[in-house]
């Protein structure tokens, strides 16, 4: 699988490290217990198009929101993610 970098490139999975499920909506810091649980242990295995967040991490370490189908794993957008790109970004992380 290659992932194609908005600033270097098309490049090997191998560079990347997978950092996340891009559709979890966290809730408010001060949320309640059950609601932090919630938005972290209560996942869904999506099947079909899917969006994740990526890092460059052996690379120029850009966050990237790939838009990737889990059966085909065939990628069919990538985008910087977080303030850069106009979208909240893992953990207020931005690229």
């Amino acid at each position: 699988m290659h992932i194609v970098c908005p600033f270097c490139g098309e490049r090997s999975v191998a560079e990347f490290s997978y950092e996340g499920d891009a559709t979890v909506e966290r809730p408010a810091l001060d949320a309640s217990t059950e609601d932090w649980c919630a938005a972290v242990y209560d996942r869904v295995n999506p099947r079909g198009p899917h969006a994740e967040y990526w890092q460059h991490s052996f690379g120029c370490r850009a966050w990237l929101r790939v838009e990737r189908d889990t059966l085909t794993h065939r990628i069919s957008g990538v985008r910087l993610a977080g303030r850069h790109a106009g979208t909240a970004g893992p953990a207020g992380q931005g690229a």
